[in-house]
């Protein structure tokens, strides 16, 4: 069954090389099957486009510890992820061409998936931003809410600066650092250093995430930028956007797999596994969000993947590190949630293929189309999954899903044609691509 375009239908896909070369609906001609190398009977699964991910952290350089992006990349085709865009707060950050040409470069030797990296912006590096090469490069990153080193961008005419001269992509991590420091002394008064867990969403709160969102989509209105607003976790900020078509927006929108499934309420057994900046927020939060992802103010849908050893994970809200290994599973979390009802598979597909692809204006990927790249998965609709430590793939080990049974497990994956998954195991037939942009 071909999920694609908003459409089930039965049929077949012939793959020549790297690319689709013809599509079959029901019966596939005698002599296209004479001629076929390999034929895979897939009567029964999904295949749909590989995933595109836009916010991945796969820690290299410098924090290999924990992550790197040979074992990312093989957990991310894994869950059927077959593009990620990769973020710039390694060791050392992204903050110049010549790192970036550097990560672009690891890339090409290690990932099993296709690949892009941000550029990531510091208050006094906007003539590196304004070098970057826009059909090669997918944008750049600022962070508009705590990052570590000198990449939180809180200089106002900085912050102008990068909207009104930067042409590409510009991407936002919006929470209002001012907020959070005052609410973080609020709960120090009254718990010391050692601020219980349940405590996060209110110190990272709905006021500083909307403040902030709404500080950066007047900055684009402004200056007529091309903004993409990052992990969006309240109901409140959903009124700053608009469900119009990607095609027809210059500001559009992205929610997370964890704020779509996870609440305050689950802090009480999972505790800091589940803390991530933005915060995870009351279940009022998260059934605003999977409502604007069904309405359009939402355009695409992410992870944030952002491991951490577990060792890094312990502790309240100032000790924990922030961030989880999602990328394994999200498109099984998201077909979850259409079995309950909230979604059709072929939305699915929309949110975390074909809408990320038209955003980001990727060549060439994204659809189960004619000459596109061979970018494909397939589902197994009747087949359950348990998440446990013997099929997770992370370099850290963990998952916040562990002992979890998802309905759909992910049988095979093809990046740029070749097999990459099949059946639990990594096929290490070929590395992929640096993605290309038509901008």
């Amino acid at each position: 069954t071909i999920v694609n375009e908003g459409r089930s239908f039965i049929g077949s896909v012939l793959v020549e090389g790297e690319r689709i070369s013809k599509i079959f609906e029901n019966e596939v001609p005698e002599n296209i099957f004479q001629r076929c190398r390999e034929i895979i009977d897939a009567r029964g699964l999904y295949l749909i486009p590989g995933v595109i991910d836009d916010q991945v952290h796969f820690r290299e350089p410098g924090l290999t510890h924990k992550g790197d992006i040979y074992m990312e990349s093989r957990a991310a085709v894994a869950g059927g992820v077959t593009s990620f865009m990769e973020m710039p707060n390694t060791n050392p950050q992204t903050v110049t061409i010549d790192a970036l040409n550097k990560k672009f470069e690891i890339g090409a030797q290690k990932s099993i998936a296709n690949y892009s990296f941000y550029l990531g912006a510091a208050n006094d590096n906007i003539k590196e931003l304004v070098k970057v090469d826009k059909k090669n490069v997918c944008g750049v990153k600022v962070f508009m809410g705590a990052s570590t080193g000198n990449m939180l961008v809180d200089n106002p005419k900085s912050l102008q600066q990068i909207f009104a001269e930067v042409d590409s992509l510009i991407a936002t991590h919006c929470e209002k650092e001012e907020f959070i420091r005052d609410n973080v002394d609020i709960f120090k008064k009254q718990f010391g250093e050692d601020i219980p867990i349940q405590y996060h969403p209110l110190i990272r709160s709905e006021e500083a995430c909307y403040r902030s969102s709404a500080e950066a989509v007047e900055l684009a209105d402004k200056y007529g930028s091309r903004l993409h607003v990052l992990h969006l976790s309240t109901a409140r900020e959903m009124s700053l956007f608009s469900n119009s078509p990607i095609k027809d927006k210059k500001i559009t929108s992205e929610v997370c797999i964890h704020h779509l499934w996870f609440t305050n309420e689950d802090y009480a057994c999972l505790g800091a596994r589940i803390k991530w900046n933005p915060a995870v927020k009351t279940c009022a939060d998260r059934d605003a969000l999977r409502s604007a992802l069904k309405s359009g103010k939402l355009d695409i849908v992410a992870t944030d993947h952002a491991p951490h050893l577990l060792s890094e994970k312990e502790g309240g809200c100032l000790k924990a590190a922030s961030g989880g290994p999602l990328v394994q599973h999200s498109l099984q979390v998201m077909l979850e949630l259409s079995l309950q009802g909230l979604y059709s598979k072929e939305f699915v597909v929309e949110k975390m293929c074909h809408a990320p692809a038209e955003l980001f204006q990727v060549k060439d990927r994204g659809y189960i189309r004619e000459g596109c790249f061979a970018d494909l998965v397939l589902v197994n609709p009747g087949k359950p999954y348990k998440v446990d430590k013997s099929n997770i793939l992370y370099k850290c080990g963990w998952s916040p899903f562990e002992g979890e049974t998802f309905n759909h497990s992910i049988e095979k994956t093809f990046v740029n044609g070749n097999l990459v998954f099949d059946d639990g195991n990594i096929v290490e037939s070929a590395l992929g691509q640096a993605l290309t942009f038509d901008r």
